[in-house]
């Protein structure tokens, strides 16, 4: 991919063209003022504030930093400045000439960035609440249900949503279809007229059906969103008189074959289609209490790396397609990262502390959630411990090189209390839940193991690693599980990881990216969306969509 063509996900206020954040006190308003003529790519323009993924990097990005720079927040306001119109939902324009792989990806950092409001709301305190004071389509009412709350303005007009099905051929890709039955409780049969009506549905209906939570005339809207803002609130504990931490642009240095952070390197191999991601631990002394935490701010190691892990993966995610598996490595001391995992567990009250053990959850439910395939390489100078061991943990395999003449040089993981609590997957399970099935017996065996330095043995008769090769077969073990991987079909390792990733219970959340975005996901590639008279193409162009009536 040339340098033109790549995705930035790094942004800050000073660069925003789509949003404006206001502060008063506990609340703050994010403001939609899409600019129609500030599309990511060219073809499209985005009227009547439809978006684009460049409109969800800024939103990605605004609502980190109410995360970290403004702890006194805590209600945020999603509104809009624009006349009689929040949110038209994803531009079908831009739909229309994407590629395949363009709209997948848009839809899963979509899907990211408003599963992020639910998981700051559970965990941070930081709730959400749209004020839908116009028009609210598709992705604009998708973005409204992943708040805590909407409220509809009742002028007679402004109406909520979901015309895809009817009008284009496709899914509510971005969560609305699951969130307006498994959070609204939207009957059923009611749910049917709604998602297969263009009209949509306004005022005292709209909140009859449980489309909405609340209806105000325009009179009294402002004043009834204020209050039920500082009502929400009232409801969190975040803290209103907190020093906040700014987040700095984070230093990567963009080779042709390499990303390099401070904390973070990717290196890839394009012949062998692959990528080293590897992540390195803690060094130094670290803080161990508040006010050192404080002190580090934006540096701290934990927050620091995070942000730099998760930029990797969204910049190998949208700009290497063709890089189909990562292995996953980490450098540093084992010990050191254990007592990072003390150090969160101690604090984990603090708003600094559970904002980035946040942060860490989200970026590695990304790992989770990447089309790639996931390798996780223990060699000597590893430190897959604490929260690093999570790294490991979110692979599809794990090998771990035992050394049976040299104790000293062979790699080590080990197990903290947090890997049990602190970083749950979007099924609600930890990893080490996930990978025993939460069965009492080998759940009781790794408990015990907490906090011990595992050598390779050790760690397979738990049942932590894949394999556990020694220093003679290491070498054409591992080559042979990557050559054989990289030469199957990206397609079925696709469905094939997702489905076995996600084995535990299911949730909304899974049921997003296990259900809909694969339906959204085939229906992307069918000739009744995208074919030359597909809805998707013929969309605004006075055309009738033709369709094959065959059900398959």
């Amino acid at each position: 991919m040339s340098t033109l063509d790549r995705v930035e996900y790094q942004t800050d206020p000073s660069q925003y063209r789509h949003w404006t954040l206001r502060f008063e006190g506990p609340v703050a308003t994010l403001l939609a003022d899409f600019d129609e003529n500030a599309g990511l790519r060219p073809g499209y323009k985005l009227k009547l504030n439809s978006y684009d993924l460049g409109v969800d990097i800024e939103l990605n990005d605004a609502v980190n930093r109410i995360r970290f720079e403004h702890p006194e927040v805590r209600t945020v306001v999603v509104t809009s400045a624009k006349e009689k119109v929040f949110c038209s939902g994803a531009n079908i324009f831009m739909l229309g000439v994407s590629t395949h792989s363009w709209k997948v990806n848009f839809c899963k950092f979509t899907n990211e960035t408003r599963n992020g409001l639910e998981d700051s709301s559970q965990h941070s305190g930081l709730k959400f609440l749209a004020a839908v004071n116009g028009a609210c389509a598709g992705g604009g009412y998708e973005l409204a249900l992943a708040c805590d709350e909407i409220i509809l303005v009742d002028d007679r007009s402004s109406a909520v949503s979901l015309p895809e099905v009817p009008l284009l051929g496709v899914l509510p890709g971005t969560g609305g279809l699951t969130r307006v039955t498994d959070k609204k409780h939207v009957r059923h049969d009611l749910a049917d007229l709604f998602c297969t009506s263009v009209e949509g549905v306004r005022g005292q209906k709209a909140k009859d059906w449980r489309l909405v939570d609340d209806i105000a005339k325009p009179a009294q809207f402002a004043a009834k969103v204020q209050e039920r803002a500082l009502q929400l609130a009232a409801q969190s504990d975040r803290p209103a008189d907190a020093q906040g931490v700014a987040l700095p642009r984070l230093s990567r240095i963009d080779e042709a074959d390499a990303l390099r952070y401070p904390h973070v390197t990717v290196e890839i191999d394009r012949a062998k289609r692959t990528a080293s991601f590897t992540v390195k631990g803690p060094t130094g002394q670290q803080p161990t209490d508040v006010a050192g935490i404080e002190a580090a701010g934006a540096a701290w190691y934990p927050l620091q790396m995070g942000r730099e892990l998760e930029d990797a993966i969204l910049q190998m995610r949208t700009n290497e397609l063709e890089i189909g598996t990562w292995l996953v490595k980490t450098e540093g001391d084992v010990a050191a990262a254990l007592a990072l995992d003390v150090t969160l567990l101690a604090h984990q009250r603090h708003w600094l502390v559970r904002e980035t053990t946040g942060l860490l959850r989200r970026t590695f439910s990304r790992l989770d959630l990447s089309s790639r395939s996931l390798f996780a390489l223990i060699e000597p100078g590893s430190c897959f411990a604490g929260p690093l061991l999570e790294l490991a943990l979110a692979c599809d395999r794990s090998y771990q090189l035992m050394l049976p003449d040299d104790a000293a040089q062979s790699p080590r993981i080990a197990i903290g209390e947090g890997n049990f609590s602190l970083y749950p997957m979007v099924t609600g399970q930890s990893r080490l839940g996930r990978r025993f099935y939460d069965e009492a017996a080998p759940m009781a065996a790794v408990r015990a193991a907490t906090g011990q330095s595992l050598d390779a043995d050790a760690a397979f008769k738990l049942g932590l690693v894949t394999s556990n090769p020694d220093d003679i077969d290491w070498t054409d073990e591992v080559r042979i599980a990557v050559e054989e991987r990289v030469a199957m079909s990206p397609d079925a390792l696709t469905g094939m990881e997702a489905n076995l990733r996600f084995n535990g219970p299911e949730t909304m959340f899974t049921r997003v990216f296990g259900r809909l975005t694969a339906w959204q996901n085939w229906i992307f590639q069918r000739p009744n969306a995208v074919g030359e008279r597909g809805a998707l193409k013929v969309y605004g162009k006075g055309d009738k969509a033709a369709f094959d009536w065959n059900r398959v």
